[in-house]
């Protein structure tokens, strides 16, 4: 493997970085300590520091030999935020605010980046300008959106912009990419039915919206497996349904949530039109009403070819063949792909390994994605920082795109 020598050095002091952050999450739109951190190590690596956008966003701009004379500039995104879920780990660095935890892996991804900034800053053997993006909020609070329109792309104009994340199950020291989609598309629905209480002895004398959510959870399963085509790809997982409070008591109404993944916007109206219809219809025919919300969240994460063309052989040239993968696309979802409406670019999967890195003190796994056990592995600081640094060099070397 094909490690910068002066990263792999300093792991160790930015192992204890990521630690930190591990032991101190803040959710979206509260990472005040985690920015003040990155802020200052950014800072007192001589780097450029903006501050404010998206609340809790940090910049950074790290110019190069010419002093970024050239006009070129690349992007380069790590996430920040953690997830409102009680960590089970045990070990030194576990988490210090109960119901808050790195989940995610955002830890990890901010030390990669900082170990990258680290390193372009103290060589600047480059031309052009690198633009460090710590984003707040990815976890469902809009920290990409909001960039993007504070004007994340018109106040540091950059040719292409570049995500990193961890995946456990990608044996350790893989890098994956691939064009086109590779998450999908994050959308959440309510569904109210609104029926007449009663007597549970006289259901006769209401309107009972159970049996008609019930009606309408089992339709939905049909929209998948008979309205989609089968090359195409769509979710939808009803995983709430709310009603009554009383075993006696038939109530007036009842609530049905839920998330529908998808890679395309054709197969997202197709999904949300038959729902909406097979709602308003079975409400009908059973003489009760709905309130139909569909929330469409987060956009597909979908590579640009040209950029994951270019990350491809960034990766090979680091990781070798065996361990330079193509990129399986997964149906969680990422809000970067804001970003890659916006700009050109590509996201990356970095493999996080099967959880036996984790120390004494873990809890009782899966070291998997928004689980409680899981933690980032530190064995990927080096790899993920010589990624950003050989990405943003090369890039930033090649013909203007």
């Amino acid at each position: 493997m094909n490690l910068i020598a002066e990263i792999v050095r300093d792991a160790g002091a930015i192992t204890e970085l990521r630690r930190e952050i591990h032991a101190h999450p803040e959710l979206g739109f509260e990472e005040r300590r985690t920015s003040d951190l990155v802020a200052e190590r950014l800072a007192a690596w001589g780097i450029e520091v903006h501050r404010g956008m998206a609340q809790t966003g940090v910049i950074g701009l790290v110019q190069g030999r010419d002093g970024g004379a050239c006009g070129r500039a690349l992007g380069l995104r790590a996430d920040m935020d953690a997830l409102p879920l009680l960590e089970e780990n045990r070990f030194a660095h576990a988490s210090r605010v109960p119901g808050t935890m790195h989940a995610c892996g955002h830890d990890g991804h901010t030390a990669m980046l900082l170990a990258a900034a680290q390193h372009l800053a103290r060589t600047r053997d480059f031309d052009g300008t690198v633009v460090l993006i710590f984003q707040p909020a990815e976890e469902g609070r809009g920290g990409a959106q909001a960039m993007v329109a504070e004007g994340l792309f018109e106040k540091y104009p950059m040719e292409a912009v570049f995500g990193l994340h961890n995946w456990p199950g990608y044996p350790v020291g893989s890098l994956a990419t691939s064009a086109g989609p590779v998450m999908a598309s994050a959308n959440t629905f309510c569904i109210t039915v609104r029926g007449r209480g009663s007597h549970a002895a006289s259901p006769h004398l209401g309107l009972d919206p159970m049996p008609v959510a019930c009606q309408m959870v089992t339709a939905f399963q049909t929209i998948v497996s008979r309205n989609l085509n089968p090359l195409d790809t769509g979710v939808l997982s009803v995983t709430m349904l709310h009603g009554g409070e009383a075993t006696n008591v038939v109530p007036d109404s009842c609530r049905i949530e839920g998330t529908v993944r998808t890679y395309s916007v054709a197969v997202l109206d197709l999904i949300e039109r038959r729902m909406r219809e097979i709602a308003l219809q079975t409400c009908a025919a059973h003489g009760v009403t709905c309130d139909f919300e569909f929330l469409r969240r987060a956009p597909p994460v979908v590579n640009h070819v040209r950029e994951a063309e270019f990350a491809a052989r960034v990766i090979a040239g680091i990781v070798g063949p065996a361990l330079a993968r193509v990129q399986e696309p997964a149906m969680a979802s990422e809000d970067f792909a804001f970003m890659l409406q916006a700009k050109a670019g590509c996201y990356a999967f970095i493999g996080n390994g099967e959880g036996d890195h984790r120390h004494p003190g873990h809890g009782a796994g899966p070291c998997m994605l928004h689980n409680p056990s899981y933690d980032f592995n530190d064995t990927l600081i080096p790899l993920g920082a010589t990624y950003w640094v050989r990405l943003a060099k090369a890039w930033l070397a090649a013909p203007r795109p």
